[in-house]
């Protein structure tokens, strides 16, 4: 059983190579970064005292995050999600994937673990171009010392896992409807419309309960200013809950479905 997933999931992992999903997770995560870069070597003229502060790395953790909590990484996981799940309908494979000696078990958790290692892909790939926005301007401009702050690994692998979290309630429900609908626009779509009605949820005191605000909860923890009711509850259990649901009737539908492509 085990030996028959591994076969399916790098089966399932060379699909990926070079398609579109694999460019939008490498773009994705550098970016921010890249836009970060971009920002500082304009105004060059303040890294300087900027480097030498102690709250460096805060400070540019927060100013990496800010747009990829809201936006960027809620919409690049529908994204992704719906691309690498739809791979099959756009090569009319289904069927052929269903004549192959896998469990329909093997075949459901295979896709599914592709997808949540590309988002760890991501993750790790986010994670070294925030340290690259902070490397290229000190190499590339003259008096920038390079930062005396330590970098704060634990709390940056903590926030790392809480937003990983946050993210898995829309991989599961992007790859239900994914799974039930042949056309890619379907997926998108309701993913979107979910991702539109979570930022406006945020400041509602019961915005806890749709399922794509939970990153953008997470960023917004410790800064609010007004802009949104962060709920008291443990929103990364409720992650998980969303998740653990979505992901049972996402299984039971691909597995009773008679028509499966």
């Amino acid at each position: 059983m085990l030996l028959s997933f591994i076969h399916s999931f790098q089966s399932e992992w060379l699909k990926t190579r070079c398609s579109l999903a694999s460019w939008l997770v490498i773009c994705g995560a550098f970016f921010t970064p890249l836009i970060v870069v971009i920002a500082r070597l304009v105004h060059h003229d303040t890294l300087a005292n900027l480097y030498a502060g102690k709250g460096f790395w805060n400070q540019l953790w927060e100013n990496s995050w800010e747009s990829m909590a809201i936006f960027l990484l809620p919409v690049g996981v529908v994204l992704t999600t719906s691309l690498v799940t739809q791979l099959e309908f756009k090569n009319n494979t289904w069927k052929q994937l269903h004549t192959v000696p896998l469990s329909l078990t093997t075949i459901f958790f295979a896709k599914l673990a592709v997808i949540l290692v590309m988002l760890l892909q991501f993750f790790i790939l986010f994670n070294m171009g925030i340290y690259l926005s902070a490397l290229i301007p000190y190499l590339l401009v003259s008096g920038v010392p390079y930062p005396k702050a330590p970098i704060p690994y634990l709390a940056w692998l903590r926030e790392n896992m809480y937003y990983f979290l946050d993210c898995l309630p829309i991989v599961a429900l992007q790859y239900l409807v994914s799974l039930k609908f042949k056309n890619f626009l379907v997926p998108v779509g309701v993913g979107f419309l979910i991702w539109i009605a979570a930022v406006a949820g945020i400041s509602w005191k019961y915005g806890y309960l749709l399922p794509y605000t939970y990153s953008m909860f997470n960023y917004l923890k410790g800064h609010t200013g007004g802009r949104a009711i962060v709920p008291a509850a443990n929103i990364h259990l409720m992650a998980l809950g969303y998740c653990l649901v979505f992901s049972i009737v996402s299984y039971i539908l691909y597995v009773t479905k008679k028509e499966k492509g």
